[in-house]
């Protein structure tokens, strides 16, 4: 089997001719000059990548069956964005969902040792309803947001046009929802995983090139045949999920894979294990996460089942089908034009040398939780499937909350050089500890120790999700059941960098 490259830094870009790909998953795409994206307050240009991509009558796995040759639409008139007076305003007047907000002050010690206040806002700031986003977001990922939570800021707080980077990318909720509407999007993440299920969805493939690619690929030629996963998987499904990863091992050491490849990895990493016949396993945890092979032998144990067969190909053709429901032409012409200028960096946080100094005009985010979730473990099966080790890598997700506050300054500082001056940060935290630790109290000495300016705290008070009552936890006892956004501005008369 062909090893996966050791890197320090990887940077993903779509254009063919970057030698610095993450796990050399890199479509196999027409080569383009950069384009360069001037920063309108600093003067510096920010190259991020191809100045366009083939038109989609010539390229066959873009075909949606939908106007040909045309132009990229026109992005939507530039309004400035809300003064904080506004949106503070907007905040305490929100009623689109029944109740009125609540108005509250956190208090947080200041440098010289006083107590320092920052208006809060209490409400159901957007809706909990399931399935209210692009269909393009319907991929499961432990610990992360709704699509609604980076929308409510990227529309309020930037331009089309703009560049919205999260350094905490996990599924790509953030990098999505900000190519959605228009903005460049940027992201980062330690964890390699995060690039493959990120990138194809900014450039999805037809349903009808997915499918001819499909009908391509043996799946019955691996060579491989891990016994122990037995406990997931029927003996077929297995065989056909080790071919389709030989497949897409050999198309990565030949550096052919292109869209389509990248798309189908994406959709069957998706689909390794899940609570119902729509997942290539027998019945386990929710797809976000992979148990061990003991504990799936339990499961089956408890239940009294065994692995059923299950349709490979078919499979991943429904999911493609879920996933591309909203991708009118209006969508994939907004996604075509932002797409190329993506990029996506596998590397910590706090280090990122390849985004220019204030060249982001918003990050939206939420960092690890005190080692609320076992990323790692989650994924193990995930990384067995890419043929990485998931015990290499190495996530940030401090124990103690002096070491959280530790590594948050330092991404803090990061952040404040790649902002522009008067630039935001959303940064999303959680309630942790039964709700006796409340991170954004923690987090607001972080930002103010590098030079940040906090605005504001919104906490988005809604019912537990889905997966957090598939765990079986109380809404009122474990876990997180609040989104509680700290937002920091970089002052305009800032330092230059």
């Amino acid at each position: 089997m062909p090893s996966v490259p050791k890197r320090a830094s990887k940077r993903v870009h779509s254009d063919p001719s970057t030698p610095e790909l993450l796990l050399d998953y890199a479509p196999a795409r027409q080569a383009a000059r950069p384009r360069s994206l001037a920063d309108e307050q600093g003067g510096l240009k920010l190259s991020i990548g191809p100045q366009a991509v083939p038109a989609r009558s010539s390229h066959p796995s873009r075909d949606h069956s939908v106007e040909r040759d045309l132009p990229p639409p026109p992005l939507a008139p530039l309004a400035p964005p809300l003064p904080l007076p506004a949106l503070a305003d907007e905040l305490a007047s929100f009623r689109e969902f029944g109740q009125a907000t609540r108005k509250l002050v956190t208090t947080f010690p200041g440098a010289d040792g006083q107590p320092r206040e920052v208006p809060t806002f209490v409400n159901e700031f957007w809706t909990a309803r399931q399935r209210q986003a692009s269909s393009l977001q319907e991929i499961s990922y432990r610990a992360c947001f709704k699509p609604q939570l980076p929308r409510f800021f990227i529309e309020r707080l930037t331009q089309p046009g703009e560049v919205v980077y999260d350094p905490f990318m996990g599924r790509g909720t953030t990098v999505l929802e900000a190519a959605l509407l228009g903005r460049v999007p940027c992201g980062c993440d330690i964890n390699p995983l995060s690039v493959v299920l990120t990138r194809p969805r900014l450039q999805p493939p037809s349903l009808a090139a997915v499918a001819q690619r499909l009908g391509q690929i043996d799946f019955a030629s691996s060579n491989e045949f891990p016994g122990e996963l037995l406990v997931f998987f029927h003996a077929d499904t297995l065989r056909a999920i080790a071919s389709l990863k030989q497949y897409l091992l050999a198309r990565r050491a030949a550096k052919s894979l292109d869209d389509v490849d990248d798309w189908i990895c994406l959709l069957a990493l998706n689909r390794l294990t899940g609570h119902s016949s729509g997942f290539f396993s027998v019945y386990t945890l929710p797809p976000n996460q992979a148990v061990s092979v003991k504990s799936q032998r339990k499961i089956n144990a408890d239940r009294n089942q065994t692995p059923p067969p299950r349709d490979v190909r078919a499979i991943i053709l429904k999911k493609t089908r879920i996933l591309l429901r909203d991708c009118d032409p209006a969508t994939l012409r907004v996604l075509a034009n932002v797409a190329p200028k993506a990029v996506l960096l596998t590397e910590p946080a706090a280090h990122t040398p390849e985004l220019p100094a204030r060249s982001v005009s918003l990050v939206v985010t939420s960092p690890p939780f005190l080692n609320v979730v076992d990323y790692a473990t989650d994924n193990w099966l995930r990384c067995w499937f890419l043929g990485l080790d998931a015990k290499s890598v190495k996530l940030t997700v401090p124990r103690k909350l002096d070491a959280w506050q530790a590594a948050m300054t330092e991404v803090f500082r990061e952040l404040h050089r790649v902002l522009k001056p008067g630039g935001y940060i959303a940064f999303e935290v959680g309630e942790v500890h039964a709700g006796k630790t409340k991170l954004e109290e923690a987090v607001l000495p972080c930002g103010v120790a590098v030079g940040l300016e906090p605005e504001l705290v919104l906490i988005n008070d809604q019912e537990f999700t889905k997966t957090a009552n598939c765990w079986g936890v109380d809404n009122m006892a474990k876990g997180t059941n609040t989104n509680r956004i700290v937002l920091f501005r970089r002052p305009k008369d800032a330092r230059q960098d």
